[in-house]
């Protein structure tokens, strides 16, 4: 008999845990900078990305019901003894996308082995005993309450029963396997698209990306996420010597309007790069802001910007601002707000998503 992992599907195993970088080359990047131009010119990250993790959910779940299908066949007490399987397993020295698929079994993620159980050993074998008791019990209550049920499963040429057993203890592995992969889709797009929002608009205004070590450019360059005495900005442009701004962005929505305020009360007006000073300006990037805040104003107060993406002209807004603070000059500038659209269209055409995720 084999072991649980052994039965993980391959493609629900690729999905379990995965970079940046391997979304861009497991989407598509046709579709991902479809994406960016989208969000560039006013929609909803999130909205958008939400396919994309219905994507992933849908297939891991049916590599859940696939898994559980080959286990009742090919495990031993795959049902009855699920818990101390799986901690067998776990303990061995299986893959990190297996130990994944494994923690779901038993209603576990990542963080919350982290936060529940503190990684006690001791604990971890009480809470297993707890878990499942209550799935047990839970089971009974069905058969009680909601009737007997029965049915057969065939996957290619792999049959077995569906009874209360085994849809209680499938219902709870994906409920985990939702949990965990929402948590990291919403983490793994924010710092994606963070990082290829400002990548590509700063391209698009005649930016060009280098090194932070790259102490000699210091006209028309930027990088990305540099970590500088005070916090970490997102994205430092350098317009001439001297002279350069700041951004930090942030998928906020109007109900965290002080957390935009942090964000910009933070950054220091100088920074030193290289044997230079330059001042700097601060810009912050944010979802929208509510219509009755004072965020905006308190922003200028201590001489920064703050842009809501939700705008539909937002980034020729920020390279108005640019213009203001720097003195910095771009033909977007001079073109209506439908124009401006179909310049950013046209001009992410040839960016490079891939240099911003390095």
């Amino acid at each position: 008999m084999s072991h649980i992992s052994n039965n993980i599907p391959q493609a629900g195993a690729a999905l379990a845990n995965y970079s940046g970088k391997e979304v861009i080359n497991r989407v598509g990047e046709d579709v991902i900078k479809q994406l960016v131009t989208s969000i560039l010119c006013g929609d909803n990250v999130r909205s958008l990305t939400e396919g994309l993790t219905r994507r992933r959910l849908a297939i891991s779940n049916a590599s859940l019901l696939a898994l559980f299908i080959k286990s009742v066949n090919n495990v031993d007490n795959f049902i009855d003894q699920m818990p101390q399987l799986v901690k067998s397993e776990l303990l061995s020295g299986i893959s990190k996308e297996k130990k994944l698929y494994l923690q779901w079994l038993v209603g576990l993620t990542g963080k919350s082995v982290q936060n529940v159980l503190r990684s006690d050993r001791e604990e971890f074998d009480n809470y297993l005993q707890n878990y499942e008791k209550t799935l047990k019990e839970s089971v009974e209550k069905c058969q009680i309450d909601i009737g007997p049920l029965n049915g057969t499963l065939k996957l290619e040429d792999t049959t077995c029963s569906l009874n209360w057993p085994f849809i209680i203890y499938l219902f709870a592995a994906i409920g985990s396997q939702t949990l965990a992969i929402r948590g990291s889709e919403k983490s793994l797009y924010g710092k994606l698209f963070e990082k290829l929002i400002l990548g590509s608009v700063l391209t698009i205004l005649g930016f060009k990306i280098i090194n932070i070590s790259d102490t000699e450019s210091n006209n028309k360059v930027f990088w990305l996420s540099s970590r500088g005495s005070k916090r970490e900005s997102d994205a430092t442009l350098l317009f001439k010597p001297g002279v350069g701004a700041r951004f930090d962005i942030g998928f906020i929505g109007p109900g965290n309007t002080e957390i935009s305020l942090d964000k910009v009360s933070r950054f220091e007006r100088e920074m030193e790069h290289g044997r230079q000073i330059h001042y700097m300006s601060t810009i912050i990037l944010v979802d929208r802001i509510g219509d009755k805040s004072r965020i905006a104003e308190m922003a200028k107060a201590i001489n920064g910007d703050i842009i809501q993406m939700s705008m539909t002209y937002w980034v020729k807004n920020a390279c108005i601002i640019l213009n203001e603070k720097l003195g910095f000059k771009h033909e977007l500038m001079e073109l209506s707000g439908p124009e401006s659209l179909k310049y950013i269209q046209n001009k992410m055409k040839a960016v490079n998503l891939e240099r911003f995720i390095l």
